[in-house]
């Protein structure tokens, strides 16, 4: 029977092995490559086309939004499957407007990966039932939040990484610190999502992420 080959991205070399353990205890599954960064699981992807990529989607270098724009750019056949550990409903939006197969808490991760790793590779989407549950829930007040907010897709990954630390109540300063960015960088992107979002004055990014916190956020 063919093995399932997988790539692993995930700067975490403990949770990583947790993932190695658990998935080499399936006879079906075939590790081909481990990364603990966004560009060289780029080119592990490239290099051996694994049916399936795990990619945490908080890498260093390229994040998981990066790398699955750069397979579909590529028209690399590989199905990708996001870990994270954040109840993000504007990150879960984006992630599946790309076209991510499965989407992982990683509290749950280590139970589900299995599973999800097999519903993908049969063509099935396979998301976390907590997160499942939690945000489908949602899915009305999403769909009308996006739609009044037509700006919200045209944002890149560090755009969206941006607005959500800036709803969950951190400086510039700070966020440049968090994504090891420039403080120069986070005040071009800040700018960047007010012109895309339609937002004017000083203090108008701020009311937008008081008034939406639990959708950028998802809490």
């Amino acid at each position: 029977m063919k093995k399932i080959r997988i790539v692993i991205a995930d700067d975490h070399p403990i949770f990583a092995r947790g993932l190695r353990q658990t998935l080499s205890a399936d006879p079906m599954m075939d590790i081909v490559a481990e990364a603990r960064d966004g560009e060289t699981a780029l080119q592990y992807i490239q290099q051996y086309q694994p049916d399936v990529a795990i990619i945490d989607i908080d890498m260093p270098k390229k994040d998981g939004f990066d790398i699955m724009r750069a397979t579909v750019d590529r028209k690399v056949p590989t199905a990708v499957l996001f870990l994270t550990m954040h109840k993000s409903e504007v990150l879960f939006n984006g992630a599946m407007d790309l076209g991510v197969s499965g989407y992982l808490l990683k509290d749950s991760a280590l139970t589900e990966v299995v599973d999800g790793v097999k519903a993908v590779v049969s063509g099935h989407d396979f998301v976390s039932p907590l997160l499942s549950t939690f945000l489908l829930g949602r899915r009305k007040r999403s769909q009308m939040f996006m739609k009044e907010n037509n700006g919200l897709k045209e944002l890149t990954a560090a755009e969206r990484r941006v607005l959500q630390l800036v709803a969950s109540g951190k400086s510039t300063a700070e966020i440049a610190s968090d994504l090891h960015l420039s403080v120069r960088t986070v005040e071009h992107h800040r700018a960047h999502i007010c012109s895309k979002l339609n937002l004017q004055g000083r203090d108008a990014l701020l009311r937008f992420v008081l008034v939406h916190r639990s959708e950028l956020t998802g809490q």
